[in-house]
C-alpha cells in the first residue's frame, strides 16, 4: 500500500460540495471577462436579479466535472511522454510568481534579470525530482514588462526539454505564447494532443474573475492548452478563518473556473489547486506556509480526490527570507503533506518570502526534500522479510547484516542517499570537508551543477521565429537582453548520493 492522507470524511466532503454549489447557485459570480461572459450566457447561463453575476446550476456544474478529463499526459518539447497527471502522481515544480530572487554570490535580495533567470533554468534541468519548470520569477529589469512572459518562455524552451507551468500576465498574452509553443509541434492538433506547457489562471477572490483571467482562461482553453484554476484564499481576510469554510469559498472559485471551461470546450484539461495563505492579525501579512494554509491546500485536494480531478497546490515552500531552520522546516513539512495527499502538481520549489523571493541554493536544498518525500510514499511491499528466521540466524552468526544477501540486495533500492548538500557525514568528516554550514554547502551544490550543464540544441529557424514573436510584442525596446553563453567545460556530476533515484518521468 502507499502511505497516504485523510483530513476529511466523505460525509464532510459531499456537504462542502452541497454548499459551494448552493452559493454558485445562487449568489453566482462576477465574470468581468466581457467576451468569456457572453460566451457563457450564450451558452444558456443566466445572471442574478440584478444582471451582474452569472449563476451555475448544480447540473451544470456536475456536468462540467464530468467532462474534465481524471487525468492527462504532459509532454516534453521532443513531443515524448514525461508525465502524468492525475490520481495519486506526484510531480516538484518550482514556484512562479516570484518578483526577485536572492543572489547567492553576493547575498543581495534584488529584482531578477534575463542572466539569473537562465542560470536558474540550466540549475533546474539537471534536478532529479525536479519533475519540470516553471517560468518562476519575474525578468523585468532587462525586459519590457507586456513581454516579460514571453520571454521566459522562450529561455525555457531553450534551455530545457522539461515541460513547463507558465501563465501571461497581460489580457492578451497567451497567443504570443502559443505561436511559440506551436513552433516543436506540426501543427494545432499535435500541440492539444502533446501539451507542453499549463498556464496559471488566478481566480481573483471576491466572488469575481477580472478581465486577465478570463481573457487567458479563454485563450488557453481554446488552444487546448492545459490550465490549474489557482486561488489566492486568504483565510480571515477574504475568506472564512475555518478551515470548512475556508474550503468551501475555494471550491466555489475553483469549480467556477473549471466549469467555464468545459463551456468553452467539454474536454479540456484542468487542474483544480490554489494558492491559499492565512492573514496574520498581528502583521498583516499572508503567510503561504502557515499550517492553517497547508490544511487547506489538503483539504481541498481531498475534494477533488473525490470529484477525481487532477490537483495542484502550492506547498513545498517557505515564508522565511533565506535557507535557515524555517525555510528548512516549512518546506519539508508541507511537501510531506503534499505527497502524501497525493498533489499531482506541487508548486513551490526554490521559493521564500510569502512566494516573492525565489533562491537557487533553496532549490537545490528543496530537491533533495522532494526525493525524501518522493520516496517516503513508494508503495511499501514485502521484500523476502517474513518469516525473518534467515536474519536473524545471520545476525546471530556475524553481529550484523551488512554484507547479508538480504542487505546487497535490497540496499539499492530501499536506501536514500542524499546529495552532499544535506549533512549525513560523522563529525570527524565534516570538520575534515571544512565544517561547511547548509548555505555553504548549497551554494557549493549549485555553483557544481552550473558547470555540468549540458546545452541543448534549438533550430536556428525556430528560435528566431521566438525571438521575432517576443519582439512584436515589444513598445519602445528594440533589442532583447544578451544572454549569458552555456559553461565551456562541463564537470563531471559526482556518483555520491545518485543511488536510488526515482525516474522522474512518471510518478
Amino acid at each position: 500500500m502507499r502511505p497516504t492522507l485523510n483530513v476529511l470524511s466523505d460525509h464532510l466532503i459531499d456537504k462542502i460540495l452541497t454548499e459551494a454549489k448552493r452559493v454558485m447557485a445562487e449568489v453566482g459570480m462576477e465574470i468581468r471577462g466581457k467576451t468569456l461572459r457572453q460566451r457563457l450566457l450564450d451558452s444558456g447561463l443566466k445572471t442574478d436579479a440584478s444582471g451582474k453575476r452569472i449563476v451555475f446550476p448544480p447540473d451544470v456544474v456536475d456536468r462540467a466535472i464530468e467532462t474534465a478529463p481524471k487525468s492527462f499526459t504532459f509532454w516534453n518539447r521532443d513531443g515524448k511522454p514525461h508525465a502524468d497527471l492525475g490520481g495519486d502522481n506526484v510531480h516538484f515544480v518550482p514556484g512562479s510568481s516570484g518578483l526577485k530572487i536572492t543572489d547567492h554570490r553576493t547575498n543581495e535580495t534584488r529584482l531578477a534579470n534575463s542572466t539569473d533567470f537562465i542560470e536558474y533554468a540550466r540549475l533546474c534541468d539537471g534536478l532529479e525530482h525536479i519533475a519540470y519548470l516553471a517560468t518562476a520569477f519575474s525578468t523585468n529589469k532587462d525586459i519590457e514588462a507586456q513581454v516579460s512572459d514571453a520571454w521566459r518562455l522562450y529561455m525555457t524552451l531553450t534551455t530545457s526539454k522539461k515541460p513547463v507551468v507558465t501563465g501571461a500576465f497581460s489580457e492578451h498574452g497567451v497567443q504570443r505564447m502559443v505561436d511559440m509553443m506551436q513552433l516543436f509541434r506540426k501543427d494545432r492538433a499535435e500541440l492539444i494532443a502533446k501539451p507542453m506547457a499549463i498556464f496559471t489562471i488566478t481566480a481573483t477572490g471576491n466572488l469575481r474573475y477580472g478581465e486577465d483571467s478570463c481573457q487567458n482562461l479563454l485563450d488557453c482553453v481554446e488552444a487546448g492548452i492545459p490550465v490549474e484554476i489557482v486561488p489566492v484564499t486568504l483565510m480571515g481576510l477574504i475568506a472564512p478563518v475555518t478551515l470548512v469554510g475556508a474550503t468551501v469559498f475555494h471550491l466555489i472559485d475553483t469549480l467556477t473556473g473549471i466549469t467555464m471551461a468545459q463551456i468553452v470546450r467539454p474536454g479540456a484539461p484542468i487542474l483544480l489547486g490554489g494558492a491559499p495563505a492565512t492573514f496574520h492579525m498581528k502583521s498583516a501579512s499572508a503567510p503561504m506556509a502557515a499550517i492553517e494554509a497547508q490544511h487547506l491546500n489538503v483539504a481541498y485536494v481531498a475534494v477533488a480526490k473525490k470529484l477525481q480531478l487532477p490537483t495542484q497546490a502550492y506547498m513545498a515552500l517557505s515564508d522565511g527570507k533565506s535557507l535557515d531552520a524555517q525555510g528548512g522546516a516549512e518546506t519539508f513539512g508541507s511537501a510531506l503533506l503534499a505527497a502524501l495527499a497525493g498533489v499531482n502538481s506541487v508548486s513551490g520549489p526554490g521559493m521564500l518570502d510569502f512566494v516573492l523571493t525565489f533562491s537557487l541554493p533553496k532549490l537545490v536544498f528543496d530537491n533533495e526534500v522532494c526525493g525524501q518525500c518522493l520516496h517516503f510514499i513508494k508503495a511499501i511491499e514485502l521484500r523476502d522479510d517474513l518469516p525473518v528466521g534467515d536474519l536473524v540466524a545471520q545476525l546471530r552468526a556475524h553481529d550484523h547484516l551488512i554484507t547479508s544477501p538480504h542487505t546487497l540486495k535490497h540496499w539499492p533500492q530501499e536506501l536514500y542517499l542524499t546529495n552532499p548538500v544535506w549533512d549525513r557525514e560523522n563529525r570527524e568528516a565534516w570538520v575534515k570537508l571544512g565544517s561547511k554550514d547548509l548555505i555553504q554547502r548549497a551554494t557549493e551544490e549549485v555553483e557544481r551543477r552550473l558547470a555540468s550543464y549540458e546545452p541543448i540544441e534549438t533550430d536556428a529557424v525556430v528560435d528566431a521565429e521566438m525571438r521575432r514573436i517576443v519582439m512584436s510584442g515589444m513598445d519602445k525596446q528594440t533589442a532583447l537582453p544578451v544572454l549569458p553563453p552555456p559553461p565551456e567545460k562541463k564537470a563531471a556530476v559526482a556518483e555520491t548520493g545518485r543511488r536510488n533515484r526515482p525516474g522522474r518521468r512518471r510518478r
